[in-house]
């Protein structure tokens, strides 16, 4: 090259910055900025721009290393020398800078690093033009390995944040996008040096980077999952110090750009402090923007319902149960203010179906519904509690919007019956009932809810497939649909379904267990007490109703009319029991009755064995079921029982005046006919059935178990 293609630089200074050794090149840098002094003091932009171009192309893009750095030392001594006035220049000083800064020679890359730091130094806000393109290089040069480099680097970075944060101009707008990107670095250094930024830019008063949250809040969760002690720390502080600036003024942050980030992080079982973070902002955003957060229940929920479940492990495990604890609670509450607004508003009484209409508009109740109903089968007992509590909630304040969900929700209440927790099975029953009581939404008009008659007859469906349901939790079951609602519909519902039910085996099966329910339990008393009386038509048609279906169960027969006194009828009951066929089930449905005549319950009919006269037809009945059993250890307590009997009394009986087992109203007869019409289907059935097991068991052989 000849000289005149380095003008204005001279050959001589040209050599120097070429040299390998530093301070020639230092040197020809002095040289060069008294130059430039001297151009800059008439005015020669021409000139300055020429040696601009010629540092920056000929020396910067040289692929002499040592031509490279002697640019590099060149532009900073431009930069030094113009001083104040280097705003005319940033352009051609900081991109050939830049360029050299991804150089493989790391000395390069150093000179780079301390000439950008004189140049950003002289500059100082004239640079933030290029802020972005000095931040993009300084995020790659912070991972470097060469500590020189590193220390020279974050000596650049330190500078360029007392420049932003001196600044009235700083484009955050247009930074943003670098950031956004950025933050997904994997890199350890890079993350630093990302949440260093961060952080700077949100202390700064003039900045609003709440507003721009929703574009880093993912990317800060992500660090936040780092494995770096420091870097998980320093991340964390940062999010602590973002929701305490939303908390001191919510109407800069956008909630509903958030939620869903925290909804997602907030499900991250693998890293419980990411998790926690993510709900306790949750927590926050339900407490701040209310109303504003019921668009986004369902997935809320899909976040704190698994957390529910949480045991006490550990202080942080603890921690995100009672923080999902407290937004189950805010959301449940959020939801009755809204309804009390709502009827308050204007104080006028508002349509329940306009409170429905106002509300279901906020929150969507198809995917509500759709993750209740998921986490309804979850292993938790704390979660699917919580679950049939909201489905109680929603439907009792939205009856009008939820009843289009019955038939998605119903399948699953019902397979809920057979969950192995009491705390569950009644939860569940309380929503049942809830659903099949008298109806409260519009569109079900004044008809009754066909919904309790379908429970019912699902319910005997279930209890017929699965025994273990029937034999474990039935009577459960029973009771506290006894509570919940009228014990009379309950008792007739059931014996009229099991009435004609085919499966006469199971219908059989089921009498005995709704006997010893109505016969024992504390729910049922006031049942027991009306059927002791029949004193009213509707407790004689209650006795009706049951004494049919009950016809089922011989024993369960005898039971019921013990209860109800009629013991003239008894009598003739175990006359009958003669033509049944006698086998093990049913001596020991004997012996459960004879039990039940020696519990508390029966203690009335104990005590009028002390009568005179004496009621002839309870003593033959008595005896009648003592004829009835063998030689067991019921015999024996019942004989006990009746040799108890005053000889005084037994004297007595042909003289006796029938008075309480006379039920004028009652045509017995005719109940002893339907009765043996019973037992006839019966002993067909038991004939049908040990046909077909028989015709089974010519045609495939005997079976493993035969």
């Amino acid at each position: 090259m000849s000289d005149k293609d380095f003008a204005p630089l001279s050959a001589a200074c040209v050599r120097a910055l070429s040299d390998k050794l530093y301070e020639k090149r230092k040197a020809a840098a002095l040289e060069i900025e008294k130059m430039v002094k001297e151009f800059a003091a008439v005015n020669n932009t021409g000139q300055i721009k020429r040696l601009l171009k010629v540092l920056g192309q000929d020396f910067g893009q040289s692929p002499n290393p040592h031509a490279k750095k002697g640019g590099l030392i060149g532009l900073a001594a431009i930069a030094i020398a113009l001083g104040k006035e280097t705003d005319g220049y940033t352009d051609e000083l900081i991109k050939p800078i830049l360029g050299c800064l991804s150089d493989q020679d790391l000395r390069v890359k150093y000179y780079a690093c301390e000439a950008l730091y004189n140049v950003v130094k002289v500059s100082r806000g004239s640079v933030l033009p290029h802020f972005s393109s000095i931040f993009n290089a300084l995020s790659k040069i912070a991972t470097d390995s060469e500590q020189n480099i590193k220390n020279a680097s974050e000596l650049l970075d330190r500078l360029l944040k007392d420049i932003v944060a001196e600044s009235t101009t700083f484009d955050l707008d247009g930074f943003i996008p670098l950031l956004r990107e950025r933050i997904y670095t994997k890199n350890a250094f890079s993350r630093h040096f990302i949440i260093s930024w961060i952080s700077v830019l949100h202390t700064e008063p003039t900045l609003d980077l709440i507003s721009y949250l929703p574009e880093i809040l993912d990317g800060l969760f992500r660090i936040l999952e780092d494995t770096n002690v420091e870097i998980k720390k320093t991340c964390e502080t940062t999010l602590g110090e973002f929701l305490r600036s939303i908390k001191s003024d919510p109407s800069k942050a956008n909630f509903g750009a958030m939620i869903n980030i925290l909804i997602n992080h907030a499900q991250e079982k693998n890293d419980e402090l990411v998790q926690f973070t993510a709900i306790t902002w949750i927590k926050e955003f339900v407490q701040l923007s209310g109303p504003g957060m019921l668009p986004y229940m369902s997935g809320i929920f899909t976040a704190i319902l698994p957390c529910l479940s949480y045991e006490a492990e550990a202080r942080r495990t603890t921690d995100i149960k009672e923080t999902a604890t407290a937004v189950n609670f805010t959301l449940m509450k959020l939801i009755a203010l809204q309804d009390e607004n709502e009827t308050n508003q204007n104080h006028q009484e508002v349509r329940q179906s306009d409170f429905d209409d106002s509300i279901s508009h906020e929150i969507n109740l198809k995917s509500v519904v759709d993750v209740l109903t998921q986490y309804l089968v979850h292993n938790s007992i704390q979660t699917k509690v919580a679950v049939l509590k909201w489905i109680y909630d929603l439907y009792t304040k939205l009856p009008s919007k939820m009843v289009d969900y019955i038939d998605i929700l119903f399948p699953a209440l019902q397979k809920t019956l057979s969950d192995g927790s009491d705390q569950v099975v009644q939860q569940c029953l309380v929503v049942i009932a809830e659903v099949i009581s008298s109806p409260k939404a519009a569109n079900l008009g004044a008809k009754d809810n066909t919904y309790y008659n379908k429970f019912i007859v699902s319910l005997l469906t279930s209890f017929s497939t699965d025994k273990r349901l029937l034999d474990e939790r039935g009577s459960f079951i029973i009771r506290q649909l006894c509570l919940l609602l009228n014990a009379e519909d309950i008792y007739k519902t059931l014996a009229d379904i099991l009435l004609n039910d085919p499966n006469l085996k199971f219908a059989s099966l089921m009498v005995d267990h709704l006997n010893m329910i109505l016969l024992t339990s504390s729910e049922l008393l006031e049942l027991r007490n009306r059927l002791k009386d029949l004193s009213d038509e509707s407790d004689r048609n209650l006795f009706l109703c049951l004494y049919k279906t009950w016809c089922h169960n011989p024993v369960a027969t005898v039971a019921l009319c013990l209860l109800t006194q009629s013991y003239r009828h008894v009598c003739d009951l175990i006359k009958l029991f003669g033509t049944i066929e006698v086998t093990v089930d049913f001596l020991m449905e004997i012996d459960k009755l004879v039990q039940l005549i020696e519990s508390p319950i029966f203690a009335y009919l104990r005590l009028e064995l002390l009568e005179v006269p004496c009621d002839t037809y309870l003593v033959r009945a008595l005896y009648g079921l003592l004829m009835l059993l063998p030689q067991t250890e019921a015999f024996i307590t019942l004989k006990t029982r009746l040799s108890c009997i005053p000889s005084l009394h037994l004297n007595n009986l042909d003289a006796f005046i029938e008075m309480k087992s006379g039920k004028p109203d009652i045509d017995f007869p005719e109940l002893l006919k339907h009765f043996s019409g019973v037992q006839e289907k019966h002993k067909e059935f038991k004939k049908a059935s040990r046909t077909k097991e028989l015709l089974s068991f010519d045609r495939d052989g005997p079976t493993d178990d035969t």
